[in-house]
């Protein structure tokens, strides 16, 4: 019983192999066994005619073929192949030197055919036609295929690194999926796979060749050995039928073997494109009737010559004349067609929400000198500095800016380029491919021939200089760049200075899916329940409009959350989640945490500035001369800071921070206003200057 359900096993077992599956280890294994097995003459001619019809079966495919990637199992192939020569050659060996005392056909029909009647009978003719096929196979195009396969194999590494960062780029820049860029990286994988296993598979084919004219001297040899030892025939009859025999298996196995190594060749020296060499052929060699005129003119020219075959040369001459004259009728019957009648026009669709095109977020337009840059064919290298810049932005700020969007525009100069936000343009500026900016950072020690202009990100005097000038300019003390990264910077800054336009519901929804993975309660309990994803996002965007990152998010639900049952206002709880962020505001503006020098306000404006809080609560105005004092004051004081190496810092009472953040924004980016609640009690505080009303 347990031996019939073990079997009933195996079959069921078997049914659920597939019957492709098996076709390879079948193969194999027959192949194997040739080798060891004798057959009959009868199975082998099945078994030659079946590797001829194997090798024009490949030749066929070859042309078809649109890319080598379309054939990526013909090395494999390749082995198969000439592992079945080989194979046939054992077998056929066997029954010539067994039965070849028995006359021509002692080893089957196709192997009579080829050595008789391909070669007249004369194993002269027959040894010289096998030797030919074999240089030819061998030294001509096997040669050539393989180092077609080693040059292909070579480059296409060299490309590997170049057309990986392309893919990466335009998975950054939001033009394919991870899923297309997957597929991309899989091709080009495979591509150097294919063309180093031609490379080797070539080697086989060569060693084939060799391995022919081996078997065909052992064969006519032993032959005569086992003829004239063995069966008592003469020397000449020996000779003659094992020799035709010998040249008979040689041409059998060598002419599939040339087709074969045809085939390699077609794959490995086509280029890439959408039709087949059929198509290609007849696209690009016959589509010029002025060379079939001028090829006919000639031939026929030769055929007239005396004492040349002039019935060959004039009909040829006569057939390329016929066939230009019928490309050229096609073509005027093309160009002299009557335009086909006007289609019924289709009624014009009402417009729809399909056709609104929604605006980039974030984009970059560029000059179609600046092209080269971001090409991915040329693997711009701006492409990569630009996924850097998203990158860098994600761990500095804590969220992922949207994708920039790249196109070319004819109406900006050659040399320019514009960086917009939701279509508006918020930076512009012109780079020079092939040169070298030097910036000048203030101290430098001499200057540099070359066009002077501004570095467009923040406005410092430089000139763009000869590649062969950048060592001379960074020991003067120059910043030096190239083109790629000027474009880079100018938008990693942009992109900082705007970071509050640029977070938008769509990324604090993402912000808030993503902490919901680690303290889902604590997202649950904040929104929508006691504050709207509208709140949210404001109280976020004025964190980000005084440079205050938002990677901790935690903390910052955290504040919100035990401050928003009794504040809804985005501005009140912007200022609660700034004490909580204390720490990492003052280590953002200090990172050495020493002592703290900042600015103070005097007394009097400060009683001042309450004042007129008082009397306008929103906070939306000072009154003129106030303004006016309060901004020299403060830009004075910050000059000063900055001239000792210092940051301008100006604190002031919790009250006045975020009027006066507000107010000395615009006219004083580089200022930071902190408030005495956001310093750490472990701070210690130097007042470096007071800021004095003089009213």
């Amino acid at each position: 019983m347990n031996s019939i359900a073990r079997l009933t096993d195996i079959f069921a077992a078997l049914k659920d192999i597939k019957a492709s599956s098996l076709a390879s280890p079948l193969l194999i294994f027959m192949i194997l066994g040739m080798m060891v097995l004798p057959l009959p003459a009868f199975l082998l001619d099945i078994m030659f005619t079946f590797n001829i019809a194997l090798a024009i079966m490949v030749l066929l495919v070859s042309i078809q073929t649109h890319k080598p990637l379309d054939f990526a199992v013909f090395p494999t192939v390749l082995l198969l192949s000439t592992l079945l020569r080989l194979s046939l050659n054992v077998a056929s060996t066997r029954i010539v030197l067994m039965e070849g005392h028995n006359g021509p056909d002692a080893a089957g029909k196709v192997i009579e055919a080829f050595g008789h009647y391909l070669v007249g009978g004369d194993y002269t003719v027959g040894i010289v036609v096998f030797i030919i096929l074999v240089v030819i196979n061998f030294i001509v195009i096997t040669k050539g295929a393989g180092r077609i396969a080693e040059v292909s194999a070579r480059f296409t590494l060299d490309a590997m690194p170049g057309k990986q960062m392309a893919i990466d780029a335009d998975l950054n820049a939001g033009l394919i999926g991870e899923e297309e860029a997957g597929k991309r990286r899989a091709t080009i994988a495979q591509e150097a796979e294919f063309y180093g296993s031609m490379d080797g598979a070539s080697k086989f084919v060569r060693g084939d060749a060799i391995a022919g004219i081996l078997i065909l001297f052992i064969n006519v040899i032993g032959g005569l050995i086992i003829g004239v030892l063995q069966h008592d025939l003469d020397f000449a009859t020996a000779a003659r039928n094992y020799t035709l025999l010998a040249i008979g298996d040689g041409l059998v196995a060598q002419i599939p073997a040339l087709i074969i190594s045809t085939a390699a060749g077609l794959v490995v020296s086509r280029v890439g494109t959408d039709e087949d060499i059929s198509a290609q052929l007849a696209g690009q060699l016959l589509s010029r009737p002025q060379v079939l005129i001028l090829t006919a003119a000639i031939v026929g020219f030769m055929g007239l010559i005396p004492g040349m075959p002039h019935i060959a040369f004039l009909l040829l001459a006569g057939a390329l004349g016929g066939g230009a004259y019928l490309i050229i009728r096609r073509q005027r019957q093309s160009a002299t067609k009557p335009p086909a009648a006007p289609a019924v026009q289709p009624e014009v669709q009402d417009a729809s929400w399909d056709d609104v095109i929604p605006v980039d977020v974030l984009g970059l337009e560029v000059g179609y000198r600046l092209i080269p840059l971001v090409d991915k064919a040329q693997d711009g290298e701006l492409l990569r500095r630009i996924k850097g810049v998203r990158k860098k932005f994600a761990q500095e700020v804590g969220y992922l800016p949207p994708t920039v969007h790249i196109r070319d525009n004819l109406d900006l100069r050659p040399n320019g380029y514009r960086i917009t936000l939701k279509g508006v343009a918020i930076g512009s500026g012109e780079v020079s491919v092939g040169y070298y900016l030097a910036i000048n950072p203030g101290n430098v020690s001499g200057t540099l021939p070359g066009a002077v202009t501004n570095d467009p990100a923040f406005g410092l005097p430089a000139v763009w200089i000869e590649p062969s000038q950048r060592e001379q300019a960074q020991m003067s003390g120059y910043t030096v760049v190239d083109a790629g990264t000027v474009v880079a910077t100018h938008l990693n800054h942009l992109v900082h200075s705007h970071a509050a336009e640029l977070l938008g519901r769509t990324e604090v929804q993402q912000l808030l899916d993503r902490m919901a993975k680690e303290s889902p309660k604590l997202v649950e309990d904040l929104t929508p329940k006691l504050l709207s994803l509208s709140t949210l996002q404001k109280v976020l965007q004025n964190l980000l409009e005084e440079n205050v990152h938002i990677r901790d998010m935690r903390t910052i639900v955290d504040a919100l959350a035990e401050h928003a049952p009794r504040v809804q206002d985005p501005h009140e709880l912007t200022a609660l989640v700034r004490i909580a962020l204390s720490r990492a505001i003052v280590q953002q503006i200090w990172p050495q945490a020493g002592e703290l020098q900042v600015m103070a306000l005097d007394s009097g404006l400060e009683k001042l500035l309450t004042h007129a809080l008082q009397g306008n609560p929103n906070g939306t105005g000072i009154e003129p001369g106030l303004a006016e004092t309060l901004l020299r004051e403060a830009s004075g004081a910050s000059k000063r800071q900055e001239q000792v190496g210092l940051v301008p810092v100006l604190l002031v009472p919790a009250s006045l921070r975020t009027l006066l953040a507000r107010f000395l924004r615009r006219a004083l980016p580089q200022l930071k206003i902190l408030s005495h609640a956001e310093i750490p009690d472990s701070s210690n505080i130097k007042v470096t200057s007071i800021l004095g009303a003089r009213a």
